[in-house]
């Protein structure tokens, strides 16, 4: 079963002495459902505020993607397994049962 490929574009925004200045953009692909992540992320009680859970998932997401896009740098060569060991710890404490966290659990 092919997984949907999902898109989404991140529109960073720094805000400072009142006024609001575009830092940067990009967009972002893969098949994972963010929205549902967060979701489980909030549910499983692990993160003292929501945002906190949305912090965290984007950032997993922006780092795997770019360990995995760099996998053969010398400066993620020792990283990489103990990254993957950390996601596994995560979908362990998130209940999540799938192999590759699309996640609807």
């Amino acid at each position: 079963m092919d997984k949907e490929k999902k898109s989404y574009y991140f529109n960073v925004i720094e805000a400072k002495d009142g006024k609001m200045n575009e830092v940067m953009n990009f967009n972002f692909g893969g098949h994972h459902d963010l929205a549902a992540m967060v979701e489980n992320a909030k549910a499983s009680g692990i993160f003292a505020k929501d945002k906190h859970a949305k912090e965290f998932v984007i950032g997993m997401r922006l780092l795997h993607h770019a360990l995995k896009k760099n996998a053969d740098s010398p400066l993620f060569a020792e990283f990489i397994p103990q990254f993957k060991a950390f996601k596994q710890k995560v979908r362990e404490q998130l209940g999540c049962k799938c192999n590759d966290c699309n996640c609807g659990k």
